[in-house]
């Protein structure tokens, strides 16, 4: 299936370069062909009038945990991927920690092969890498895996972190085969060891979290991911920082050339300590949300280009495991359907250049994961991957709008300027005013490693 035909008029087209006032954009068999002004549609196909509105890139998410196969009491793709589709998501860089988790060749295709009949939205895989599979790393590219996922610490699924050895390993293989490798980076040692010393003390608030994983388990491993990439020249991204200190250490890399990303998600934008005492466990995530201090450092490093990606890290979760107490609720909520609307609503307030919404969570994860121009822009060849927004109306979250088993966010109820019209998959509309239309259409896109 190579995708429909449509013709866009009157677009306000923003991409990270600039805002072209009252283009066409005429979209043939899933591409886009022809970009300019009143553009004359060919037989047959379609014209969607958007004047006033805005049409961006279909966000590319770079991080979403699905959790099929294995953990479908969580959620399953279906449901992922039809919210993804009803917040302007096209494409979704799925997590490798299901069960069994994607650590070989075999797994990797048969994940492929299962989700993709249920797909609402373009998808690629995530392999996972640790001391028992280092040597399947070739194998999972050829087979198609769009990158890599190291987790320092344990995390859904139980994965064990890796040694400092296989780390530099991955990252070596990383530079040859031009495959990035995402890291959870908290120092485990660490973690545990203030983990012990707030537990010693007998609280239970929502706050004893945070304080559980204090910026130096980020700052210490975003140090260390950076220095082994340093010498090995592979390609590190760094997800969902935190912590100022993390930050410095990641500007200070990328100042000396190292192959080093940074990515946060807008729960550290929007969410602060402050916020516990309202939201409790819901906001549980790891690492911890933290300070004001914190939250405007990583404002200041998305606004200066330090961090160069906004992801969801979608995690959905079973209520009761949510509401538990502190230490043993589940970390992550639901982030695929929110992630544009609270980005465009920060845009639409002047927190941020409209201009940097498409770099951030298209262009950006697109260039980093080899899918650019194909995915992440709009510009001839490219797929015909829109969102259409229209800047003068609003959205208000809600819980029933969420097609996860539990919509469990700390942002039901939040009131956004900018409203998504339409989602655009490879010309065909696939969600309108946040219902999606149609059936699953989505396909599996595979890596193929560069060989120069």
């Amino acid at each position: 299936m190579g995708g429909d035909s449509i013709l866009i008029r009157n677009a306000r087209l923003v991409l990270p370069e600039g805002i072209l006032e009252d283009v066409d954009i005429l979209v043939e068999d899933g591409k886009v062909t022809r970009i300019g002004r009143e553009l004359e549609p060919p037989r047959g196909v379609d014209v969607l009038n958007v004047e006033g509105k805005l049409v961006l890139p279909g966000v590319v998410d770079e991080h979403v945990h699905m959790r099929e196969p294995g953990l479908e009491y969580k959620d399953n793709f279906t449901n992922g991927t039809m919210d993804a589709a009803s917040g302007g998501v096209t494409t979704v860089l799925e997590m490798p920690n299901t069960l069994p988790p994607v650590e070989n060749r075999k797994v990797l295709l048969e994940k492929a092969h299962l989700l993709a009949s249920k797909a609402y939205v373009d998808f690629a895989l995530y392999g996972v890498i640790h001391d028992g599979n280092i040597d399947e790393f070739e194998e999972m590219v050829y087979a198609g895996a769009i990158g890599f996922k190291i987790f320092l610490g344990p995390t859904t699924g139980n994965i064990p972190a890796p040694s400092d050895a296989t780390i530099y390993e991955a990252l070596l293989k990383s530079a040859k085969l031009k495959t990035p490798i995402a890291f959870h980076a908290e120092n485990w040692s660490l973690v545990k060891y203030f983990t012990e010393k707030v537990k010693a003390t007998g609280r239970m608030d929502p706050k004893a979290h945070m304080d559980a994983r204090p910026p130096i388990c980020e700052e210490e491993a975003t140090i260390r991911i950076a220095y082994y990439a340093k010498k090995t020249r592979g390609i590190a991204l760094i997800v969902h920082m935190s912590a100022l200190e993390a930050v410095e250490a990641l500007r200070k890399a990328r100042s000396e050339g190292v192959n080093i990303w940074g990515e946060t998600n807008p729960h550290y934008l929007l969410l602060s300590s402050d916020d516990y005492d309202k939201y409790g466990t819901l906001m549980k995530v790891n690492p911890p949300i933290r300070s004001r201090e914190h939250q405007e450092a990583l404002w200041k490093a998305v606004l200066d280009g330090t961090i160069t990606n906004i992801g969801s890290d979608h995690a959905p979760h079973a209520r009761e495991e949510k509401e538990k107490n502190v230490w043993e609720a589940a970390a992550g909520f639901p982030g695929v359907r929110t992630l544009l609307p609270l980005m465009i609503d920060q845009a639409l307030r002047g927190k941020i250049p409209l201009t940097k919404i498409p770099e951030l969570l298209s262009a950006n994860p697109a260039k980093l994961f080899n899918l650019y121009p194909k995915k992440g822009t709009i510009t001839i060849g490219s797929d015909g991957d829109m969102v259409v927004v229209d800047p003068r109306s609003e959205t208000i979250i809600r819980e029933e709008d969420f097609h996860s088993k539990h919509p469990l966010s700390p942002f039901i109820g939040w009131r956004l300027k900018g409203r998504i019209e339409y989602t655009i998959l490879r010309g065909a509309i696939i969600a309108r005013n946040g219902e999606v239309t149609g059936g699953p259409r989505g396909q599996w896109i595979r890596y193929t490693p560069k060989t120069s």
